[in-house]
């Protein structure tokens, strides 16, 4: 059951990445290519995420965390870049749209979390 609720809230916030950013939408099924979007941003954040990290730790101190928010623009990039390989139409016109969306899709994942712990 938590599988399902986090992966319906990591839906929720790709929808409103996509409503709030310029640069992010989705062509034909909505519905679809969120769904799909959310696993394989799932996938990315679980797998690549933390090598990532790993590999960019001195710029993570150096910039006092700051560089996490790169780290997570380029895995929401990833991610679109995977989803559109696999031809769900879930597009990112480019780095300032992934930075941008994955700063939404961050907020809203955790205010929704914080929500559904409280129920």
């Amino acid at each position: 059951m938590n599988f399902l609720v986090r992966w319906f809230i990591g839906v929720l916030a790709l929808m409103a990445a996509a409503w709030v950013v310029p640069g992010i939408r989705v062509e034909g099924q909505a519905w679809v290519a969120y769904a799909v979007m959310a696993v394989v941003l799932g996938l990315v954040n679980t797998v690549i995420r933390p090598l990532l990290k790993l590999l960019t730790c001195p710029l993570i101190i150096l910039t006092l965390g700051l560089f996490v928010l790169v780290i997570n623009a380029v895995t929401l990039l990833l991610a679109a870049r995977l989803t559109q390989a696999l031809g769900v139409p879930f597009v990112v016109d480019g780095f300032g749209a992934a930075f941008w969306g994955a700063l939404i899709v961050s907020l809203v994942t955790v205010v929704l979390t914080a929500v559904a712990r409280e129920e």
